[in-house]
């Protein structure tokens, strides 16, 4: 089978394309056939070498976590009925951009009919974070939300779920082509190339109830000034490289919460796929549409993470078998 390995830490250009044997499902695994991978920024972040504290990720490596296709195969002791089903799973960065990939049974989540691999995928991520962030916030009807980065894979999700709360929600963005999105998804679109992006938000809202921080640095810490008080806080990712460094004594003045992701109680396994099969379900009846900006077949990974890492992508980059 084919695989990209990474063969070095560095850019883009470490990623090959290698041929290797084809993995044998251990007891409790099944071999799906790769129809979809979506490729995630902290990808792009380990392969330069990042976050060797957390992840144990030493070159060569095949990237990748989250993996959507079909199970061709079965090791011992797992339902047969598994087999030939269309299934999504992640599988802990054991690396999926790959043509077959072994995955645990118990990581498996059914798509359901109406929603193809690549939506799937991408709800694997994306989808189980959104959820998890607004039901942490506690969204309600008539509250003014900000998301920064709104064009983002988890961020438009965000969006979409803080709107059908009944959120008055501003999407803040760069570049007509994510602002047309945030506009499609039902937001107010602010630009927040511009210098005033702040006090437009609070013209618009009066300030705001609560902000989903997706950007970090300085989009982050702007945008504490458009939060009215008794605002709450969600920080989850930075596009630049460290999360939003925001005046706690001011905070704690006006009563603002701040809430980083990993303060948030983390799930278990099990309760991560409840919450992804609820997703899907959700996907596959309408009523949340993940954002795909571009596909890549599995040989062009590196452009794929050349053009995430150039802001190129409007919500999520998928890999295609």
């Amino acid at each position: 089978m084919r695989a990209v390995q990474v063969t070095t830490f560095g850019g883009p250009e470490v990623l090959s394309v290698i041929e290797k044997a084809d993995p044998v499902p251990r007891p409790g695994q099944v071999l799906v056939r790769m129809v979809a991978v979506d490729v995630l920024f902290l990808d792009t972040r380990l392969r330069q070498g990042w976050g060797q504290d957390y992840f144990e990720m030493n070159p060569p490596y095949t990237p990748g976590d989250g993996i959507a296709g079909e199970v061709v195969a079965l090791g011992a002791d797992v339902d047969p009925a598994w087999l030939d089903k269309k299934v999504v799973a992640g599988t802990d960065n054991s690396g999926t951009y790959a043509e077959l990939v072994a995955v645990e049974e118990t990581e498996l989540a059914l798509i359901p009919d109406g929603l193809d691999e690549q939506a799937a995928v991408v709800l694997l991520h994306d989808a189980t974070i959104a959820m998890r962030l607004v039901d942490h916030a506690a969204v309600r009807a008539g509250e003014r939300v900000l998301v920064t980065a709104a064009a983002g894979g988890a961020a438009s999700i965000i969006v979409q779920l803080a709107k059908a709360a009944g959120a008055q929600v501003i999407g803040a963005a760069r570049g007509e082509g994510k602002l047309g999105l945030v506009r499609t998804l039902g937001a107010e679109p602010v630009d927040y190339s511009a210098p005033e992006w702040v006090e437009e938000v609070r013209e618009l809202t009066g300030g705001v109830d609560v902000i989903f921080d997706g950007a970090g640095g300085a989009y982050g810490r702007a945008a504490f000034h458009s939060a009215d008080n008794g605002a709450r806080i969600i920080t989850y990712g930075a596009s630049d490289e460290d999360f939003a460094e925001i005046d706690a004594d001011e905070a704690r003045r006006r009563d603002v919460t701040i809430t980083g992701l990993l303060e948030i109680e983390q799930l278990s396994r099990h309760q991560r796929k409840n919450v992804l099969v609820k997703a899907l379900a959700e996907a596959a009846a309408g009523h949340i549409t993940p954002a795909i900006g571009r596909t890549f077949p599995l040989e062009r990974a590196a452009d794929a993470h050349t053009a995430i890492e150039q802001r190129e992508i409007i919500g999520r980059a998928v890999l295609r078998a």
